[in-house]
């Protein structure tokens, strides 16, 4: 080997050495990036479970909003995504007082849920129904309730990843039914 070859093959190491190096360090801070977001993910994760643990050990389960009384806490704040707890807490600071009054007047009943609602109003169908003519219905049957288009698109998904509705598409129209089970229509 001459000394031009091995002076030409030691500055390709050494430029393969550098570009690795640099690669390297790259990666490096990518990873510590990456850390940094999961500590901040487990930071908050864990304080989902304290305030959880702390809803549950009370005594009154009537308090918890946005929760049937069926479902623990926990499971409602695992399945809870991370970018939903500011909204929440700020709607749960707000939750008692209304609901206090609403319960004072009503005898301590919970209005019943959007799906259930949704789910009565599919039933009294035997075609499929759009979103938005289940909504205008549910607006018109209960004044009480205003919620958005999306929310009632989010819940009638939620009620056919659940099994208790049926989704149909027809053409670029989204429609629902009631899923029937052992010969009647599920309520």
């Amino acid at each position: 080997m001459t000394s031009q070859s091995a002076a030409t093959l030691r500055a390709r190491y050494v430029a393969q050495a550098a570009s690795d190096l640099e690669e390297n360090r790259r990666r490096q801070q990518e990873l510590a990036e990456r850390i940094s977001v999961l500590k901040q993910e487990e930071a908050l994760l864990s304080d989902i479970l304290n305030l959880a643990e702390r809803y549950e050990s009370l005594a009154d389960a009537s308090r918890l909003p946005e929760q049937s009384q069926d479902e623990p806490a926990v499971a409602k704040a695992k399945r809870a995504p991370a970018g939903t707890t500011a909204r929440r807490s700020a709607s749960a600071k707000s939750a008692p007082a209304t609901k206090t009054a609403k319960d004072g007047a009503k005898g301590k009943s919970h209005p019943p849920l959007l799906g259930d609602l949704l789910a009565e109003l599919l039933g009294q169908y035997k075609e499929p129904r759009p979103a938005k003519e289940l909504r205008d219905e549910l607006l018109a049957k209960h004044p009480d309730r205003n919620p958005t288009p999306q929310v009632v698109r989010n819940t009638l998904e939620s009620l056919v990843a659940k099994g208790r509705i049926r989704r149909h598409k027809q053409q670029r129209s989204v429609m629902y039914t009631l899923v029937e089970r052992g010969g009647t229509k599920a309520g």
